[in-house]
């Protein structure tokens, strides 16, 4: 039994589901490589652009320094947010409500929406993994069942049917749930393991933007640090 014939027995409903299945599959094992490239950047770069910035003697030096670091680009648009706020004055005549309230809510709300913005980028790819996961058993199971259907209409309609000729077109069905297993076994498994990356440098992100503003409220004037 080879794959030509397996394809040529099968009528439209198998032949979607086996394409449906490979699509699956491509789409995940694409997202898989790339998050794994993407992770891999992100738990260096986090540890090594936070030691970075705290060496650094300002924020305009230390935002110089993670351009370099940062590949991913994960704790300079932390720092980039944060100072925008620390360097802002509304135009003379232009009050705007960003610039109404104190130092600590606005340097919240930006940090809460860069922090928003960069775990989407590391979350981008798990609803992908998680629904090719939930899905692709029940895709080759329909395939499985459709095919083993469609096999004992033909042989029901040749008159006779013996154990020797089911087991073959039963055989060729089965396949599909082996491929519906083997497509979502990996989507699962890195679906789980780039999830505890995700959480832990999500911890990380979260820790040092909270940092962040305790600096910039503790060194900003008098005037400004009304929280």
């Amino acid at each position: 039994m080879d794959a030509l014939h397996w394809w040529r027995q099968g009528d439209a409903v198998t032949q979607g589901a086996a394409l449906v299945l490979l699509a699956m599959s491509v789409a995940s094992w694409v997202v898989i490589v790339w998050k794994l490239r993407l992770m891999r950047q992100a738990s260096a770069d986090v540890a090594r652009c936070t030691a970075a910035f705290w060496q650094a003697p300002s924020m305009e030096l230390a935002a110089q320094r993670l351009q370099s670091f940062d590949r991913a680009a994960l704790v300079l648009p932390l720092v980039v947010a944060a100072n925008s706020i620390a360097n802002y004055s509304s135009p003379t005549g232009q009050a705007t409500l960003a610039a109404a309230g104190s130092l600590s809510q606005r340097l919240t709300r930006v940090l809460r929406d860069a922090l928003h913005d960069v775990l989407g980028r590391l979350q981008f790819g798990q609803v992908l993994l998680a629904t090719v996961g939930s899905t692709a058993p029940f895709v080759g199971l329909l395939g499985t069942v459709w095919g083993i259907y469609h096999a004992l209409t033909a042989m029901a309609g040749a008159g006779q049917i013996t154990i020797d000729r089911v087991s073959g077109p039963v055989g060729e069905a089965l396949v599909m749930t082996a491929a519906g297993l083997a497509v979502a076994i990996p989507a699962v498994l890195a679906y789980n393991v780039f999830g505890r990356l995700i959480g832990r440098i999500e911890a990380d992100l979260e820790g040092f933007a909270r940092d962040l503003r305790e600096l910039l409220i503790d060194t900003a004037p008098p005037a400004d640090s009304r929280s």
